[in-house]
């Protein structure tokens, strides 16, 4: 699975975009992955996995 985020710009960080198979291979099972980027736009916005 990855998480994706609606919203929020990946400006020089696409690999945080968490779109399975196309930005970032999927987490597996039992693993960990630590999203880093900087969130610059405010508002409510939501992710999903």
């Amino acid at each position: 699975t990855t998480v994706h985020w609606h919203g929020l710009r990946q400006n020089g960080t696409m690999e945080m975009d968490g779109v399975n198979g196309v930005t970032q291979c999927p987490i597996a099972p039992n693993d960990t992955f630590t999203y880093e980027f900087r969130a610059l736009q405010y508002g409510t916005f939501w992710y999903h996995s």
